[in-house]
């Protein structure tokens, strides 16, 4: 104990019991330790804290609402807003059950007092296929920008109460609750009227088509491996999107130590080992103008759990894939329940494995803005190309055997049925080699091949497991489609564009 005078209530590890008291001052002190010693969140910047209900996320909206309370000493100086993915098209959930899922979450976000969005799986059938393509500016110095936005934030608020004192009437007049005043002054009271976005479509903002869509999608994957990582891979879509529109610059996640050691070990049986400094470091600035920080990621989910039920942080509980399943069901739920196990008997596996992937740097730029002219992943956006830049790589075996094998021509002569194909416009069956026809489900077919190369080796483990690529959504069908030309058309140029060396030998 700290105080030494209360008596202790709770123990997180031997050795360490706290009173009440105690145990919430090191809670919030590790929160603003993250914050304060990254320096990524600039005050009076845009934060959207996408929260799924769970004790993790709840407990990060918590301590943001803390934050920005008269009751805070040093208060938060950042504009929050909330974001939540509703998946229960994936889970197979009722429109019943959902609307009461919503319901609750929505009663949590308005006592917050801060501006949310509820966001529905089925929309990502409606995003723009610009979702996919990241921004990147040039690089600067981050100290020298964390100076600049403290000085001019300090002088904005200080003209700003000078000029107009009637300021917080004005912000009265919103949804804001009281305890939301401050962040009132950093100019979130013309954001407050925001509600979900299904306030403007009606009672839901996606049609049953979308629904049976998004059914088929997850039922074309035959293991519960690849449906985890799709939902994971459409969800961040749907927050990077929201993030974009409503013009937040950061995304919190309440991603746990306990969330990320699983992560981590998952990870690598799925073939992401290249990019785990970014999968589970604080950041995550692969999107380029959008960046996504954990600032939970010092906490245990133990101590997470004592902090809810000490101080009556409210959480919803909702049903995922994996809920119920067996514990082979997929790597990510065996993992999970191999370090929930371990840690159970050595208390410090959780701990060990994530101090480990703090020790975790890439080896290669991972970041377009590091490495100009490089690739990223039609899903995950990470850079392509970093397994292949060991020749002696495991990666680089398995890409060998695929081409081979896929080079190797049937017995005879002969071509076989996967090669048939309907002709569209003289209705009769064709092979693709004999026949000139371009219809769009042959353009289709032969540009399969080139789709594979825009994936990194993790996510074509997961479209390989779909029965079809059709069932993607449309703009990552788009995405892939433009991107497939722009390579095509800089194929044919290339031998008029100037590469690096070329300027070096014309330098005077």
């Amino acid at each position: 104990m700290k105080c030494k005078e209360s008596p202790a209530l709770l123990i997180i590890r031997v050795g360490d019991a706290f009173c009440r008291n105690c145990f919430k001052e090191y809670f919030v002190h590790k929160f603003r330790a993250m914050l304060g010693k990254n320096r990524l969140v600039f005050p009076g910047e845009k934060v959207l804290l996408a929260v799924s209900g769970g004790p993790s996320s709840s407990s990060l909206l918590f301590q943001v609402q803390e934050g920005l309370s008269h009751k805070a000493s040093k208060k938060l100086r950042f504009v929050p807003g909330i974001v939540h993915i509703e998946e229960g098209a994936a889970c197979g959930k009722t429109l019943e059950e959902r609307t009461k899922i919503v319901a609750d979450l929505k009663s949590i976000f308005s006592t917050s007092g801060f501006p949310f969005v509820i966001v529905y799986l089925e929309e990502v059938f409606s995003l723009p296929s610009s979702v996919l393509q990241s921004i990147f500016s040039l690089p600067t110095e981050k100290d020298d920008l964390y100076k600049d936005a403290v000085a001019g934030f300090m002088q904005s608020c200080h003209t700003s109460v000078k000029k107009n004192l009637c300021h917080e009437t004005v912000a009265q007049e919103t949804t804001l609750t009281e305890d939301h005043t401050h962040a009132s002054l950093l100019s979130t009271h013309a954001h407050a009227n925001e509600t979900s976005i299904s306030a403007f479509r009606g009672k839901f903002p996606f049609s049953p088509e979308q629904t049976e869509a998004v059914k088929k999608l997850f039922a074309s994957m035959k293991t519960l491996t690849a449906k985890e990582e799709m939902l994971q891979t459409l969800r961040k879509h749907l927050i990077l999107y929201t993030a974009r529109i409503k013009g937040y610059s950061k995304v919190m996640m309440g991603d746990s130590c306990t969330r990320l050691a699983v992560k981590l070990l998952a990870n690598i049986c799925l073939g992401r080992g290249a990019f785990l400094a970014m999968d589970t470091g604080f950041s995550d600035p692969r999107h380029g103008d959008i960046t996504i920080i954990r600032p939970m990621r010092e906490y245990s989910a133990k101590e997470i759990a004592f902090y809810n039920k000490l101080f009556g942080v409210p959480s919803v509980f909702t049903a995922g894939l994996n809920t119920k399943a067996p514990e082979k069901a997929s790597i990510q739920h065996l993992t999970e329940s191999f370090i929930v196990k371990l840690q159970a008997d050595f208390p410090s596996t959780v701990s060990t494995i994530y101090r480990t992937s703090e020790k975790l740097n890439p080896r290669y730029s991972q970041t377009p803005a590091d490495d100009k002219g490089t690739e990223t992943c039609l899903l995950c956006s990470c850079v392509l190309g970093i397994e292949l830049r060991d020749e002696a790589s495991a990666f680089c075996a398995i890409s060998i055997s695929e081409e081979l094998s896929q080079s190797k021509k049937p017995e005879g002569g002969q071509v076989s049925s996967s090669t048939m194909e309907e002709c569209c416009a003289e209705n009769k069956m064709e092979t693709l080699e004999s026949s000139g026809c371009s219809c769009q489900s042959r353009e289709r077919r032969n540009t399969t091949p080139d789709f594979w190369s825009l994936l990194c080796y993790s996510c074509k483990l997961v479209v390989k497991d779909m029965t079809s690529l059709d069932l993607l959504p449309e703009y990552i069908l788009e995405e892939a489609n433009r991107r497939q030309r722009r390579t095509q058309i800089k194929r044919e140029i290339q031998e008029y564009l100037l590469t690096s060396e070329d300027d070096a030998d014309t330098a005077p």
